[in-house]
């Protein structure tokens, strides 16, 4: 214990070299609470290899930019189900929750059974993660999921859900449209009517997060391959 302690103590003295009051300021505007260079985390994880007993150390510290390295260095598949529930109800700025559930939930052999509890959680945030699980099976492993009525829970609920949770169901919205060619009318529709992001800022060089233009814009690349 005393080592990873002590590994611990490194990795900490580390991002607090790499903290960048520039990157900081840009960071705060997206929610989060961090300033290090998102590349030179990457590199400082990728020189610490897997390590699991030192991920779980890094998460317990609280720190951002720490457990973004925790979620790096660690072995998916050796967390528990109730460790990445309590994890994720934890997560709470959004590169950490997006880390969380994309490197790590997504890779669990518990993945599924989260998505489940997490899809009906009263807490928006928690509710976002449940939304990306499911927005994954939707393009990798729609059997078993009702479609239709997901597209009802959309269209009831996306336009006044707050912002995490909208862009999640937005997302999953997006991907029906995209995969799902027997709904891709209503969900061009759905998203037509309910407006959600429909004036979001888009670099011109960049697909729109409107559900509209996004699904056309996919379903047209996939054509042209």
């Amino acid at each position: 214990m005393a080592v990873v302690e002590t590994t611990v103590a490194e990795v900490m003295a580390e991002l607090a070299a790499l903290e960048d009051p520039k990157v900081r300021a840009v960071n705060e505007k997206h929610g989060d609470d961090h300033g290090v260079n998102l590349g030179k985390l990457r590199a400082l994880a990728t020189r610490l290899k897997t390590q699991q007993e030192l991920a779980r150390q890094l998460w317990k510290t609280a720190d951002s930019a720490a457990r973004l390295v925790a979620i790096l260095v660690s072995r998916p598949k050796a967390f528990e189900r109730d460790e990445l529930d309590v994890m994720l109800r934890e997560a709470r700025t959004p590169k950490v929750h997006d880390w969380l559930v994309n490197y790590v939930v997504k890779k669990s052999p518990h993945s599924e059974e989260l998505r489940v509890a997490w899809f009906a959680a009263a807490d928006p945030v928690v509710a976002s993660a449940g939304w990306a699980l499911t927005t994954e099976r939707v393009a990798k492993r729609p059997e078993g999921l009702n479609l239709a009525g997901l597209l009802d829970v959309i269209e009831a609920e996306m336009k006044d859900a707050p912002d995490r949770l909208q862009w999640a169901m937005n997302h999953c919205l997006a991907q029906i449209g995209i995969e799902h060619a027997e709904h891709r009318a209503r969900a061009i529709e759905i998203g037509e009517r309910l407006e959600v992001l429909k004036d979001y800022p888009t670099p011109a060089n960049c697909t729109s997060p409107f559900a509209p233009i996004w699904i056309t814009e996919m379903v047209r690349r996939q054509r042209d391959k």
